[in-house]
């Protein structure tokens, strides 16, 4: 996958969302621990109808490691509490089509109530299942996103960018659900099973490869028998599954330091434990591994066939007497219903062997599988009510339970029981004989923190930083983006040097992600160490005003993209991290759209040439700098951007524009501004009109973090193209 390092702005396509300031949030009570002093595991109780029994004691569980029973030291029931959807549209005027919904606050690590990750196994689902999958996604995020849920889509075969999309911003999400598509060449084709009788290597021979071109013809007699043939596809099936294993395994990893009630709901064709009766030892063992992970980093695994309810029947594209036809036969008549019930069996056989992984992955970490069932979006419901709640119960082990075995850690085996009866407990089956702190990765060198805290949904807040990427277009250049990097110099660590000097160093690295989760690659940049040697008076003014790196990155296409970057303290070894989400219009498509808002300044002077260059530049930063952008109540604040494509009127060739402010503090409109009439007089250009306006800030706001957004209307446009919106974030200090 292509990384790339940007010079301490570079970091840049998307960086609005992000908050500043503030201490780092204290962490949240693991579900999950395993140390000499405690083991402490999470259970769900339900009834016969399957709602949860949330109000039981300690007296009513039994807990038993290895078949012995084990006095329960720590009990307590957690409730997670899920409020209806906050409301983040503003406002708008009748037989006005909808402008899109203000982006979501950034939630702190102790606002997240849940952590769910929808696990797509793109890698092993049909062309018929994706399609039934890509529904259920839609109808979770439409109805069942709830305020305090931190979410991601991700696909198997997507890479590392996709760990960067954990948030809870729908327009994100949608994104994601818009390239769930049918991997052509996995180990699922069309329908939910591959037709009897197809020969094995002729199919995955004339499937689609990189570019949707047959990856090659058998010629005619190349083949060996059939058996070969079968290990062949057999083996290729495998590989398939071990990459979907590595992609769970690695969302585990991420979301072992994650806050709240953690889940990933994988849906999945089938992931089989055992072909023809025998075991697939290249898949079990990864799996157990697997489980253990995710026991240790306390995520439970919810797991759903997505090819629902099968009549497992054959059909018109079952051939079963493919390798024996009629002529062949002694007895044709009597034989056919003995190969036609042989066919039968043999896909039954297939079916519930497909469907052994997954309800092993549920059964291992506490969740459960839903299977042959057509409504998928019901089973996610399903899920996410049995996320509302869970107990903890802990007791002491025995000190022999991390006591290696002849050089091993012993798997142990963890029981709950509920004494009453009608009562069904689910919970995790064990854990490997490992404490939390031996198990749990350190990152030493500067590579593995400054990637620990990029592939993290949350800030590291060692240092402070804001992020900030305005778009603009640029006549023969395209979309560019004006990468935007304030950084606080008082948390940086200075070193004295000869002749009064101070001297910090810093490392910057950006990932820049288009909307596939894919990393966009960066051209002629990469990151690299920067070293200030600052005079006294230089050093004073860094102090009061921090650091400001600006550069200008000219973008392939329009699109959503996301941005990571990290700075990292090369003396100290302190990490900042910061993150962003922007849509970059198709201006050439001649709609309405604006620009990034420029608060306190005008709009970016973005050349040809700066895009073509790109070269970063380094400043002290000014406080009145759009990369700030920290006021406080009753200040008066500027704003600029350009409006795009705004349609002229036939006989005064002017435009009809109106647009119209709001404010918002925690998803709630603080302030509404009037719809005004743009006026136009003064302008030259008009396919890119500059707007400027000022907003003088209320003495009563409270400090914190604010979204302003600015809506356009052209009368002029067709309806579904009359509006468009930006936003930006800002800081009210007292």
């Amino acid at each position: 996958m292509p990384r790339f390092a940007w010079a301490l702005v570079l970091a840049t396509v998307v960086a609005l969302a992000q908050q500043t300031g503030g201490p780092p949030a204290a962490p949240q009570e693991p579900v999950l621990r395993i140390s000499v002093n405690l083991v402490q595991v999470d259970a769900v109780v339900t009834d016969s109808h399957g709602a949860q029994v949330p109000n039981l004691g300690a007296d009513d569980f039994e807990i038993l490691e290895d078949g012995r029973p084990q006095k329960i030291t720590a009990f307590f029931y957690v409730k997670i509490a899920a409020p209806p959807p906050g409301v983040a549209n503003p406002p708008l005027r009748a037989g006005t089509p909808g402008a899109p919904p203000l982006p979501s606050q950034t939630l702190a690590r102790q606002q997240v109530r849940r952590t769910v990750v929808l696990m797509v196994d793109d890698l092993g689902l049909s062309f018929e299942s994706t399609n039934y999958v890509r529904r259920a996604l839609k109808k979770f995020v439409d109805d069942e996103m709830r305020e305090g849920d931190l979410v991601a889509i991700i696909r198997t075969s997507a890479g590392m960018g996709s760990l960067n999309q954990f948030t809870t911003n729908k327009r994100i999400l949608y994104e994601a659900i818009d390239h769930v598509r049918w991997f052509p060449a996995g180990r699922a084709g069309i329908s939910a099973f591959p037709a009897l009788g197809s020969d094995p290597l002729e199919r995955v021979m004339n499937q689609a490869g990189p570019g949707g071109r047959p990856q090659g013809r058998l010629q005619q007699g190349s083949g060996s028998d059939l058996g070969t043939r079968q290990d062949f596809e057999d083996e290729r099936n495998e590989n398939f599954m071990l990459g979907t294993l590595g992609a769970l395994n690695f969302v585990a990893r991420a979301l072992r330091d994650l806050p709240g009630r953690k889940a990933v709901i994988l849906f999945s064709d089938g992931i089989p434990l055992f072909v023809r009766g025998q075991e697939r030892t290249r898949i079990v063992d990864p799996m157990r591994a697997l489980t253990d992970l995710a026991n240790r980093a306390a995520v439970v695994v919810y797991t759903i066939d997505a090819r629902g309810l099968q009549t497992l029947a054959l059909t018109a594209a079952d051939d079963p007497f493919l390798n024996g036809t009629f002529r062949d036969l002694p007895e044709p008549a009597g034989k056919v219903g003995e190969v036609l019930a042989d066919s039968r069996a043999e896909r039954h056989e297939q079916y519930f062997e497909s469907q052994q992984g997954l309800e092993y992955l549920a059964q291992q970490t506490g969740g459960f599988f839903i299977h042959d069932n057509n409504d998928l979006a019901g089973g996610v419901r399903r899920i996410i009510e049995d996320l509302s709640g869970y107990y903890l119960i802990g007791y002491k082990p025995a000190e022999s339970s991390f006591a290696p075995d002849k050089g091993y850690r012993q798997f142990h085996k963890i029981q709950v029981i509920v004494k009453i009866r009608g009562l069904t407990v689910r919970s995790r089956t064990g854990y490997l004989g490992v404490q939390d702190q031996d198990a749990r990765p350190v990152y030493q060198t500067r590579n593995e923190q400054i990637g620990a805290a990029l592939v993290s949904p949350f800030r590291a807040n060692d240092l402070k930083l804001r992020l900030t990427c305005l778009f603009a277009e640029v006549p023969k250049t395209g979309a560019v983006v004006r990468a935007l990097l304030h950084v606080d110099a008082r948390d940086l660590t200075y070193a004295d040097e000869p002749g009064g000097l101070r001297k910090t160093m810093v490392d910057v690295i950006g990932l820049v992600f288009g909307e596939d989760g894919i990393a966009v690659d960066s051209g002629p940049h990469s990151g690299r160490t920067i070293t200030l040697r600052l005079t006294p008076e230089a050093y004073a003014q860094v102090l009061q005003a921090g650091l400001l790196f600006n550069i200008d990155v000219a973008l392939k296409k329009p699109g959503a993209y996301q941005v990571r970057v990290a700075v990292r303290d090369a003396i100290a070894e302190k990490v900042g991290s910061a993150s962003q989400f922007l849509e970059v219009p198709d201006v050439k498509r001649h709609e309405l759209a604006l620009s990034g808002i420029v608060l306190n300044g005008a709009p970016p002077a973005i050349s040809e040439a700066s895009a073509d260059k790109a070269q970063e530049t380094f400043a002290v930063a000014n406080p009145n700098s759009p990369a700030v952008r920290v006021f406080r109540p009753g200040q008066r604040i500027h704003y600029a951007f350009v409006i795009y494509n705004a349609q002229l009127q036939q006989k005064t060739r002017r435009p009809e524009l109106e647009t119209q402010l709001f404010l918002y503090h925690d998803s709630k409109p603080v302030f509404t501004g009037v719809v005004t009439p743009f006026e136009t007089a003064q302008q030259s250009d008009l396919t890119r009109l500059i707007a400027l306006g000022t907003i003088t800030l209320g003495t009563d706001l409270e400090p914190g973090q604010y979204m302003l957004q600015i809506i356009a209307w052209d009368r002029l446009a067709p309806a579904k193209h009359q509006v468009a919106a930006q936003w930006t974030d800002l800081e009210i200090a007292r």
